[in-house]
C-alpha cells in the first residue's frame, strides 16, 4: 500500500511536474505573440472590420468605400508583416513541440496516467473495505433486533449504505479518469495555442480517440449498437452454415451482395417516405397498397401491347405512345397516385390530429378495395423488355437500380439536413407545441412530409415495376409497410419523434434484405421469416424505449 501511495501524485505534486513545461512553452508562446502582434493578429481583426463594415448600414456607399481602402491598405502592411515573421514564427512552433515530444509524456503525463491506475485501485480497496464494514455493522445490527418492521428498516437503510458506497467508488474512479484525460488534453492546449487551432491530421485523431475513450459507457454502446451487433453475428453465422446446408454454397459471394442491393433500391424509396412520418411520431399503413396501386398503374401504361386486364370496364392501349413517353406518364401517374392518398391522410392527420395509424389505415383499406374493384385482382402481365434496359441497365454485374437509390438517399438527406423543412421536421417530431409557439407551421411540416412521403412511394413502385418487368397486381407490395417500418427503427428512427438519421435508415434496409435474402437462400419457409422479423422489431423498439428513458 505504501508503494501505491508514493505512486499518487497530488494536485500540488502534478503542479509542479507540468510547471517546468508550462514554463518552457510559455516562453515560447510569448515570443510567438510577439511576432505575430503586428502580423496576424492586425490581419485577423482588419477582416473582421471588413466583414463587418460590409453589413454595416450607418456609412454611405462613399464612406464605406474610403474606409474600406484604408483597411485594404492596412491589411497589406499586416500581411507583409506577417508573411516577414512566419519563419521565425514556424521554428519557434518546432522548437517547441520538440520539446513536447521530448518531455511531455516522460515527464508529467505518464507520472499522471500511473498516479490515476493507483488511485483506482485504491478506491476499490476502500469501497470493499466500506463494504465489509457495512456488513459486519449490518449483521451485528440485526441480531439486535426482534421486531419484524425494524429488521425490514434496517435492511433498507443497509441496501441504501451499500448503493451510496458504490456512487462514491464511481465518483473516485471518474475523478482519476477526469485527471488524465485532463492531463492527455493539456499538451493540445499548449499546441493550440502556438498553432491557432490548426492540428495535423494524425493529431486530430488521437484526440477523437482519446475523447471517444473518455466519454464511452458501455451500457449506452450496447443500446446504441447491440442490435447491430446481434444481427451482424446472425448474418455470420448463416454465412459459415450456408455452405455445409446448401452444399458449398457461398452467401457472402459479389453476386449475392448485388442482388441484395439490387432488392433493397425500390424499398429504400419506402423507408425513405415513412422515415418521415416516423420523425413526426406517426407513420403509414398503406404503403404495401400503394406499392400494388402503383405497380398496376405502371403496368398498364408500360404494358407490352394491348392491355389484357380492364379498369372499370375500359381496356387501355398506350402502344402508340413511344417508349419513353410511356415510361415517364407511368411514373408520373404513380407519384400523383400515391402523393394524392398521402396528402389526404396528412391532411385529416393535421387537420383534426387523427393519428396516422388510423388515417393511414383508411387509406390502406381505400386504396385495396378500389384497386381490387377496378381490376378484378388480375395481374397485368409484363411490360415492354425495352424498358429495364433503358431504365435501370447492367454495367457488367453492377445493376444500374443501385444509382437511383443512392440518389434517392441523397436527395432526402439534403432535404432533412440542410432546408429549412427538414429542420422543421425535427422540431415539430420532437415538440410539436413548442415547434408551434416558435413559429413553425405544424400543420404545413405535417402536411409536406406526407406529401414527400407520396412522392418517394411512387417512384419506388415505378422502380419495383420496371425491375419486376410489370406484372402488376393490387395484392403486389402486401406487407412492405412492415419492412419499412421496421427498416427505420432498427436505423434508429425512434417512435417518440424527432430523433432519427438517414444513415440510420440505409442500414436498416440493408439489414432487413440481406437477412430475408439470407433466411431464403436457406430454404427457410417465408412464414417463419415473419417471425425472425417480428423479434427483431420488437428487440429494436425495447431499446428505443430504453434510450428514451434513459433520457428523461
Amino acid at each position: 500500500m505504501a508503494d501505491k501511495n508514493e505512486t499518487i501524485l497530488t494536485a500540488e505534486r502534478e503542479a509542479e511536474l507540468r510547471q517546468p513545461i508550462d514554463e518552457y512553452v510559455g516562453a515560447i508562446q510569448a515570443q510567438i505573440d510577439a511576432l505575430r502582434r503586428d502580423g496576424t493578429d492586425q490581419v485577423v481583426s482588419i477582416q473582421s472590420s471588413l466583414d463587418a463594415l460590409k453589413r454595416d448600414k450607418v456609412y454611405t456607399p462613399e464612406e464605406k468605400q474610403a474606409k474600406a481602402a484604408e483597411l485594404k491598405a492596412a491589411l497589406a502592411e499586416a500581411k507583409a508583416v506577417e508573411a516577414q515573421n512566419r519563419e521565425a514564427v514556424q521554428k519557434l512552433i518546432a522548437q517547441g513541440e520538440a520539446y513536447l515530444k521530448a518531455n511531455f509524456r516522460p515527464d508529467y503525463y505518464n507520472p499522471v496516467r500511473e498516479s490515476c491506475k493507483a488511485e483506482q485501485a485504491a478506491a476499490k480497496v476502500r469501497y470493499q473495505d466500506a463494504v465489509s464494514q457495512l456488513e459486519r455493522t449490518h449483521q451485528e445490527t440485526l441480531a439486535k433486533l426482534s421486531d419484524p418492521k425494524e429488521i425490514k428498516d434496517e435492511k433498507y437503510v443497509h441496501k441504501n449504505r451499500l448503493f451510496d458506497a458504490k456512487m462514491q467508488l464511481a465518483k473516485d474512479r471518474q475523478d482519476s479518469t477526469d485527471r488524465r484525460h485532463a492531463a492527455f488534453e493539456h499538451k493540445y492546449h499548449l499546441i493550440d495555442l502556438m498553432r491557432m487551432s490548426k492540428f495535423t491530421p494524425l493529431e486530430t485523431l488521437s484526440q477523437r480517440c482519446e475523447n471517444y475513450c473518455y466519454t464511452f459507457r458501455l451500457r449506452d454502446f450496447l443500446l446504441r449498437n447491440g442490435l447491430y451487433i446481434a444481427i451482424f453475428v446472425i448474418f455470420a453465422a448463416l454465412c459459415v452454415i450456408t455452405p455445409r446446408v446448401k452444399a458449398g454454397m457461398q452467401l457472402l459471394t459479389l453476386n449475392n451482395v448485388l442482388n441484395i442491393l439490387q432488392q433493397a433500391s425500390p424499398r429504400m424509396f419506402l423507408a425513405l417516405g415513412v422515415a418521415g412520418l416516423i420523425m413526426l411520431a406517426g407513420t403509414d399503413l398503406s404503403i404495401g397498397r400503394m406499392v400494388g396501386m402503383g405497380i398496376t398503374a405502371s403496368t398498364i401504361i408500360m404494358h407490352n401491347g394491348i392491355n389484357t386486364g380492364s379498369v372499370f370496364g375500359h381496356v387501355f392501349d398506350f402502344t402508340h405512345l413511344p417508349v419513353l413517353v410511356r415510361v415517364l406518364l407511368a411514373l408520373v401517374v404513380c407519384v400523383v397516385l400515391c402523393t394524392i392518398f398521402t396528402t389526404i391522410a396528412g391532411f385529416f392527420t393535421a387537420k383534426f390530429r387523427m393519428h396516422p395509424f388510423i388515417s393511414t389505415m383508411a387509406n390502406m383499406l381505400v386504396i385495396f378495395g378500389m384497386v381490387t374493384y377496378a381490376t378484378k385482382g388480375v395481374s397485368f402481365g409484363g411490360i415492354d423488355d425495352s424498358i429495364p434496359k433503358m431504365i435501370i441497365p447492367r454495367f457488367g454485374k453492377f445493376p444500374s437500380i443501385i444509382l437511383w437509390a443512392a440518389a434517392a438517399v441523397v436527395i432526402v438527406w439534403f432535404i432533412w439536413n440542410k432546408t429549412t423543412f427538414g429542420k422543421n421536421l425535427y422540431a415539430v417530431g420532437g415538440n410539436p407545441e413548442a415547434a408551434a409557439v416558435s413559429g413553425i407551421s405544424v400543420f404545413g411540416v405535417t402536411v409536406g412530409a406526407f406529401v414527400l412521403a407520396g412522392i418517394l412511394y411512387g417512384f419506388g413502385s415505378w422502380l419495383e415495376c420496371i425491375r419486376m418487368f410489370g406484372s402488376g397486381s393490387a395484392a403486389y407490395g402486401q406487407g412492405w409497410e412492415m419492412d419499412a417500418i421496421a427498416a427505420c427503427v432498427v436505423g434508429g428512427v425512434s417512435f417518440t419523434g424527432g430523433i432519427g438519421k438517414i444513415s440510420g435508415v440505409v442500414t436498416g434496409v440493408f439489414i432487413f434484405t440481406a437477412l430475408t435474402y439470407a433466411l431464403t437462400t436457406l430454404g427457410i419457409d417465408a412464414n417463419l421469416q415473419f417471425v425472425f422479423s417480428g423479434i427483431i422489431i420488437l428487440v429494436a423498439v425495447t431499446l428505443d424505449c430504453l434510450k428514451y428513458v434513459q433520457k428523461k
